[in-house]
Parts: C-alpha cells; structure tokens; sequence
C-alpha cells in the first residue's frame, strides 16, 4: 500500500508503546549470532505474555520474527478472556517491521490466522515475497529506504484503532523507536547471567554510538521472582 496522503492521519494520537525485553546481568540480549536463546525462566515467558495480552498489536522487528519464530498467539485462555472483558478481541494484531522485506513466508506465523498480520516494509520488498505475503498479511510499502515508524503507528492508530502497542524487540527496532522518542514503558527482565562478548547485542543493539539524546526512565514498578528481576519503567521524551 503507498504512503498516506490523507492529512486526518497525521492529527491522530500515537498509540502507546511498551517495549519489553529479558537481558543478562552483563546487559546482553542474546548472542552475537542473535540466535534464539533460552535463559530466563518460565515465570518470565509467562510475563512477556502477559504483556502482549496488555497490547492491541504485538510489534517485532524481522530479525526477532525470523529468529524465534514464534505465532504472537496468547496460548493462555485466562488472558484471552481478560481481553475481551476489556473490549479487546482474544488477540492482538500481529505487526512485523522490515527494511529490506525478505521475509520467509514459510514461517510458523503464517501458518495461523488467529489474528491478521500486517507487515510494514519498503519497495525493497522483492515481487515473489510480496506476492507470497500479499495471501498472509496486509502489506504496508513506503517507497523511502526505511520505514518510517511515525508514519507506522499512525497507520496503526487510524486504520485498526490501535491505542497500546505491545513491542518485543530486537534491540535494533527498540533503538531506532527510542531515537524518535516514540517509547513510552519498557519492561525489563534481568536474568541471572553474564554472556560477554563485544559482538553480542546489549539493549539498544551494537550500534557505537550515542543516542541522539539520553532518555530519562522513572522506576515505576520492581518485583523479584527467584533470581530474576522485573522492572517497569516509564520513559520521558518529547514524541508528540
């Protein structure tokens, strides 16, 4: 689908974005091979769900969705039931963002049709992926080299009447949303471990350089489980 032109998008208010990530003592969120690797405990995957129960639409980046390759369901009925006592359906939109569009159709995503998918991308999308995915998902094409995230959640907001959006990552996605000061919760799981390595992502990916400018995060919420930590902090930025 082309780029908006109608200007009743751009008067529409962002959605509410939650960002949440498991990292290691050392700050690490997985290999340098970003291979999917398995190091908190249940009582943290039962979080991450909960948290996607929380969002109108679960957000990855292409690397994430490729690499765990995971359905974005809610396997839990409870959680389920919770959203449509909310007015929400029994699951979130599933949103999956990519540059360069190469997306593996054969993923186990696609194999489910629990929730649409909408897939944000470029032209850079290759006309046999598009193709394939066009008999998955609704295809969002901006005709610039990278998606412009602004223009995604407005979409978002305006279209499927998205308020909260239920971010999972990769860290690069998480980086590049904090640069635009589009982030507004991020709920972090500490992890017993230390990985090291130089190459191995921390947070907001393995980019050397500084943010644009430091975010400011207020601890709102602590709570220990075993040797796990889980936070929730609000962060202060100028996105509106």
């Amino acid at each position: 689908m082309p780029r908006p032109s109608n200007r009743g998008r751009y008067q529409v208010e962002l959605p509410f974005v939650a960002v949440t990530f498991a990292m290691t003592v050392d700050g690490k969120v997985t290999t340098k091979n970003y291979a999917s690797v398995d190091f908190t405990s249940r009582e943290d995957k039962l979080h991450l769900i909960r948290q996607r129960a929380l969002g109108d639409a679960v957000l990855v980046g292409h690397g994430t969705i490729e690499n765990d390759n995971v359905r974005l369901g809610i396997p839990r009925e409870d959680l389920r039931k919770e959203r449509i006592a909310r007015g929400q359906p029994p699951y979130p939109i599933r949103v999956i963002l990519s540059n360069k569009g190469r997306i593996n159709p054969r993923l186990k995503i696609f194999e489910t049709d629990f929730a649409p998918i909408i897939i944000f991308s470029t032209a850079r999308m290759p006309r046999k992926t598009r193709e394939q995915l066009r008999k998955k998902a609704t295809l969002y094409l901006s005709q610039e080299r990278r998606v412009d995230l602004r223009w995604m959640l407005r979409e978002l907001r305006y279209n499927y009447k998205v308020k909260y959006v239920a971010c999972e990552g990769g860290p690069a996605l998480f980086r590049s949303l904090l640069e635009q000061g589009l982030v507004e919760q991020l709920n972090l799981t500490i992890a017993p471990f230390l990985f090291g390595g130089k190459n191995a992502p921390p947070l907001t990916g393995v980019s050397v350089d500084f943010l644009p400018r430091s975010v400011r995060c207020s601890l709102k919420e602590m709570r220990v489980v075993g040797d796990e930590c889980f936070l929730t902090y609000r962060l202060r930025n100028l996105r509106r």
